[in-house]
């Protein structure tokens, strides 16, 4: 597990100009979040994805929804389950996780992304907007999420 110093550092490499600066600490973060559990709760993380890419949406399922009991404070088996929720239209299911996910590390910007995707898809584009603006805080250059704004904006009007 890294100390909050470094934490701090990958946080503020998000928001360097340097590319391969803002690449490193977001793959660091990924790995910090993926390996919370360590090595067992990784591989139970990617079983889960081997399940979803076979589209055994159910089994999948069924494995995240025991490791978020299992380990409630696991932030990345609950955003793997916001995903797959996303991905089965169960758009409410999957902002209640991801919901959970930023209750437990808020500067998780792939679950703020998760939310104004949600919000999004539930026609919230007021929120949906809120939600990538929260994510662009944490990672200025993710141009996903500036597109995704202009896609809302576009619809509000």
């Amino acid at each position: 597990m890294m100390d909050d110093a470094t934490l701090e550092v990958l946080l503020q490499s998000l928001k360097q100009e340097d590319e391969y600066q803002r690449e490193l600490a977001t793959a660091a973060l990924w790995q910090r979040w993926f390996y919370q559990k360590g090595e067992t709760g990784n591989q139970r993380l990617r079983a889960a994805q081997t399940l979803i890419d076979e589209e055994r949406l159910d089994a999948a399922a069924a494995l995240l929804s025991a490791l978020v009991v299992e380990l409630p404070d696991f932030a990345e088996a609950w955003n793997r389950r916001a995903v797959l929720y996303y991905l089965q239209h169960l758009y409410l299911e999957a902002l209640a996780d991801c919901q959970r996910v930023i209750e437990l590390v808020p500067y998780h910007f792939g679950a703020l992304h998760g939310l104004g995707l949600c919000h999004a898809a539930l026609g919230k584009y007021e929120e949906a907007i809120q939600m990538f603006r929260r994510a662009l805080v944490v990672q200025p250059y993710g141009l996903v999420n500036q597109r995704l704004i202009l896609e809302c904006t576009a619809r509000l009007s």
